[in-house]
């Protein structure tokens, strides 16, 4: 099935898989063999994928990261847990549908699941705010975090936000100081928590629910303190220099695994996860369930030091006289 969405980069695979299509369908309709083409076309088309989706700039992964039919928090829950129970409001103000938790089971196992929602039409994005959450909405998902601790539950925590939301009413209703309660809490979490970017990770809105024991990443997602167009509008005082920023920020995930910042880079089906979502989710399961094996049975205080000495090593550096 032809994706909704084709980025540009993409382009020379999905005119030689419509052209592909177009013989096959000819050869149906008709008693001409063209079995032929049809396998000659086939093998340029594997070296042509081979080439453009082994070779993704910087700036293609960040497209691919935003491509509007990318699973979502809701996608991955439904094919990972079983039993999930959502949960609503953060008991001050109201509900954020741009961030999801709840309850669920993990192969048996009762864990607490939070992350980014985003929608997959113009409809549900309004109402999602786009992915972009309030202050309500870290706030729900402490009030999860902080019951998971209470009943021993391990946190997952899918991450896929373009930031924290920055209108006025949200910054009325504590946005800063919300998104630092949770660094702060999150921090101290006496459960294994861990992190999985999904998507894009951005700005503080992502750290809000980016604090873990581990932080793996999908190959194709992002995770910056800042979006390539806002680092271009301050550095170049334009955002459309985004592609020359994305080059130079350090953003995907090869660039934060070799910095030490992510533990792990998930691989993502060739033309990314949108292409495969079940495969995708199943490679998200091997790693989630390596990893919680890990920190299963770690006691809570090396567990906290092992936190603290992971996040003191991000940043470090050294100096050459």
């Amino acid at each position: 099935m032809k994706p909704k969405q084709v980025l540009e980069f993409e382009k020379p695979v999905v005119e030689l898989k419509d052209k592909i299509n177009e013989l096959k369908h000819y050869t149906e309709q008709s008693d001409v063999d063209l079995s032929e083409e049809i396998e000659t076309l086939e093998q340029r088309l594997a070296k042509v994928e081979a080439d453009v989706y082994g070779n993704m700039k910087p700036w293609d992964r960040v497209q691919m990261a935003r491509h509007s039919e990318r699973p979502t928090t809701l996608d991955y829950i439904h094919h990972l847990f079983t039993d999930f129970l959502e949960f609503h409001g953060d008991r001050y103000f109201g509900d954020d549908e741009a961030i999801v938790a709840g309850i669920a089971k993990y192969k048996d196992m009762p864990v607490t699941v939070v992350g980014h929602q985003r929608g997959k039409d113009t409809k549900e994005n309004i109402r999602r705010n786009f992915g972009m959450p309030h202050p309500e909405g870290y706030r729900k998902a402490l009030r999860h975090m902080k019951q998971a601790e209470k009943f021993n539950r391990p946190i997952v925590s899918f991450i896929d936000t373009k930031g924290a939301y920055p209108g006025k009413a949200a910054e009325e209703r504590g946005q800063s100081e919300a998104i630092a309660r949770n660094l702060m809490e999150m921090a101290g979490l006496q459960v294994p928590v861990i992190c999985i970017v999904i998507g894009e990770g951005g700005s503080g809105g992502a750290l809000g629910l980016g604090v873990g024991d581990r932080i793996l990443m999908l190959e194709n997602s992002t995770y910056s303190v800042i979006s390539p167009e806002g680092a271009a509008a301050i550095l170049w005082k334009d955002a459309g220099q985004a592609q020359k920023a994305a080059e130079s920020m350090g953003i995907t995930s090869y660039d934060l695994k070799k910095l030490g910042i992510v533990d792990a880079i998930i691989p993502e089906p060739r033309g990314g996860a949108h292409r495969d979502i079940a495969s995708q989710a199943k490679q998200i399961d091997s790693f989630l369930n390596q990893t919680m094996q890990q920190l299963k049975g770690i006691p809570v205080d090396e567990l906290l030091e092992q936190r603290w000495e992971k996040y003191k090593k991000i940043g470090s550096f050294t100096t050459v006289d």
